[in-house]
């Protein structure tokens, strides 16, 4: 499996070249930028052309973007509908995070990349038929803007009632977007069914990686071997089902280590330690 990371990593900071130059000089061959604009601001052309220079000029694989979950600068907390929600019935509230994600996608036309990760509504939203419609709509609108652009969009697995496994299957195939492939994320798994139940639910869809680890209560996106997670079980199922997915972290630096990407680092060596020989 190769290296990725997710620069969640680097969340309270600002994405910056030297950032940038680190992952790269720590031996992380692709990255995943979360757009989170206190960390990147898509719709900052400064620090767009300035990230799209250092990626021209280096090895670092710009491979997929994470989608906003907010339009402020603080995570909602500055305004009470800073969701961007693709699966707002509110039609207003809709095109508001609409609006959002294509500010993000118009990054690929400086820096390409080949994924986003979408979200279907927010974490804890509840199941209503509407919220489907809502979110099939979304994906149409999103599908025509980036087609130009060659981005295809992942759905990832996050806790809410819109997208458990069975959901995502089933919007997937019935909406007919037969492109849509799956971002599969062991925290929220772990939230849910279980990471093998909700992977083998999954299994063919999956072409990316969120690994993280919790106490099964609290989506903490705690360093592997923090939790209780079984890890060795996880990268069985993960290199059986496609050996050239990502290996790729999503953490949260919350101060506990003192070097978090050095930290990374030694955990892809003890998760690339539990590849079965037979898949190495």
């Amino acid at each position: 499996m190769q290296r990725a990371l997710s620069t969640h990593l680097f969340l309270n900071r600002k994405l910056t070249t030297e950032i940038l130059q680190q992952v790269e000089e720590a031996g992380v061959p692709t990255l995943e930028i979360f757009c989170a604009r206190q960390h990147f601001d898509y719709a900052d052309r400064s620090q767009v052309r300035e990230i799209a220079a250092w990626f021209a000029d280096h090895p670092l694989q710009l491979r997929s973007l994470h989608a906003p979950m907010f339009s402020d600068f603080d995570w909602g907390h500055s305004r009470s509908h800073a969701e961007v929600n693709l699966a707002a019935i509110e039609p207003r509230r809709r095109q508001e995070g609409l609006d959002q994600v294509k500010r993000a996608l118009e990054v690929a036309a400086q820096t390409p990349f080949r994924y986003m990760v979408l979200h279907l509504g927010m974490p804890g939203e509840s199941y209503h038929p509407r919220k489907v419609d809502a979110a099939w709509a979304s994906l149409e609108a999103l599908r025509e803007f980036a087609r130009p652009l060659g981005v295809d969009f992942l759905l990832e697995n996050i806790p809410n009632q819109l997208s458990t496994p069975q959901r995502l299957r089933e919007f997937i195939e019935k909406t007919g977007f037969g492109e849509l492939r799956v971002c599969f994320d062991t925290g929220h798994a772990h939230l849910g069914g279980g990471v093998g139940p909700d992977f083998e639910a999954l299994r063919d869809l999956v072409v990316s990686t969120h690994l993280h680890d919790n106490d099964g209560r609290d989506d903490a996106h705690l360093f592997p071997f923090e939790g209780t997670i079984q890890w060795e079980e996880a990268m069985r199922l993960l290199c059986a089902a496609d050996p050239v997915l990502p290996l790729q972290p999503e953490l949260r630096d919350d101060g506990t280590h003192a070097d978090p990407l050095a930290r990374a680092v030694e955990i892809f060596e003890r998760l690339e330690a539990l590849v079965p020989a037979s898949q190495s």
